[in-house]
């Protein structure tokens, strides 16, 4: 949804309708993420998509439908054995999409919602998919105010409190009420759709890998910073445009700056007067990876600097060292490539195997998804 908003909010502004499509759910093998979304505006442009192409004909036609009739719809598209021909999902997996007609009087928060994004404030979508309750209708919530309704004021009260623990973790997934937001009962569906700010990624050291790390950080859709104290290395011109240049002695910036556990630390400096103090910082604080580029030489002098340092067992067990996946990277853009790997491995729990040496399902169901 992301990716395809400056063109919906571009269509919402000239007044175009336009029909709206998002996986609310989905089972097993699925190909995409609940709040994967595809539209389909003026003169039939497509953008967007929600199964990586198995579905999308007859998500048009009904994204057809819907802004013809002005109702939403929900349908459900899963893998067919008995007719192969049947519109479904090869993969094996169910997805359930909400497709629902967008004009200014139909989602009057809509525009709203879409400017927050793109100046990367944080703020949840809440949509009623089924139920006694309007389908379609859409609630924003932001840390500080709500716009919008779903058709009852104790409905919107309990959705606002769940879509603000929800955009506080970054999270997206359907929650069940009754129809006056009875917490105990499970006659509508809403889906919550989180925008949080881009999480960030923090390269330190200026030298070539790191050029290759920001770019791939910023097509996973990382905020990247690049630090380094060198300001002779530490230039824009030497990176990916997007990318924050900063001149400063590495620990004493990351003092100075917020971390979360969807934050990427790469340290590239392998140097230990650079290294050392940053990861003391780094290992004490919260990240969701921590990773150091050296050779094994390296890393044990390293692991020995810090372990005098203080920093108990726990705390280095957090460090990726040397970074990255076996691949047998050689150059700056392949090094990339293995950091980008390992960081998306140990996100949702992947073992870095081929998956022609594994055995059932290629998309497990995420933790907090059961």
């Amino acid at each position: 949804m992301r990716d395809i908003l400056p063109a919906l909010a571009g269509w919402y502004r000239a007044g175009l309708p336009f029909g709206l499509a998002t996986v609310v759910s989905t089972s097993r093998s699925a190909p995409r993420d609940p709040g994967a979304a595809m539209a389909v505006g003026p003169d039939d442009e497509v953008v967007g998509s929600v199964s990586g192409g198995c579905v999308e004909g007859a998500v048009f036609e009904l994204a057809q439908e819907v802004l013809a009739s002005g109702e939403a719809r929900l349908a459900t598209f899963g893998y067919s054995d008995e007719d192969a021909f049947a519109v479904g999902l090869t993969c094996g997996g169910e997805i359930t999409v909400l497709v629902r007609p967008v004009t200014a009087a139909l989602d009057p928060v809509f525009g709203e919602v879409a400017q927050a994004v793109e100046e990367d404030r944080p703020v949840t979508s809440a949509t009623v998919t089924e139920g006694p309750a309007p389908l379609g209708a859409t609630l924003a919530v932001w840390p500080d105010r709500v716009a919008g309704t779903l058709g009852a004021t104790g409905l919107d009260a309990a959705v606002t409190a769940d879509a603000r623990g929800e955009l506080a973790q970054g999270a997206t997934g359907t929650r069940r009420y009754g129809p006056h937001g009875e917490r105990r009962e499970d006659a509508v569906g809403v889906f919550l759709h989180s925008f949080a700010p881009p999480p960030r990624m923090l390269v330190f050291g200026a030298i070539d890998y790191a050029a290759s790390v920001a770019r791939i950080g910023a097509f996973l859709g990382y905020r990247v910073t690049v630090c380094d104290a060198r300001p002779v290395f530490a230039t824009p011109k030497r990176f990916p445009e997007g990318v924050e240049v900063v001149v400063d002695w590495p620990h004493r910036y990351l003092r100075g700056t917020g971390t979360d556990e969807r934050t990427v630390i790469c340290v590239l400096t392998h140097d230990p007067k650079f290294d050392v103090p940053l990861l003391e910082e780094a290992l004490r604080r919260p990240a969701a990876y921590i990773g150091a580029m050296g050779s094994r030489r390296t890393h044990d002098d390293r692991m020995k600097r810090l372990t005098e340092s203080g920093l108990t067992e726990a705390e280095l067990s957090r460090l990726r060292s040397p970074v990255g996946l076996d691949l047998g990277a050689r150059t700056p853009e392949e090094v990339a490539v293995s950091v980008a790997a390992e960081i998306v491995a140990l996100r949702w729990g992947g073992s870095g195997v081929p998956l022609t040496a594994t055995a059932g399902v290629i998309h497990p169901p995420r933790k907090r998804d059961g």
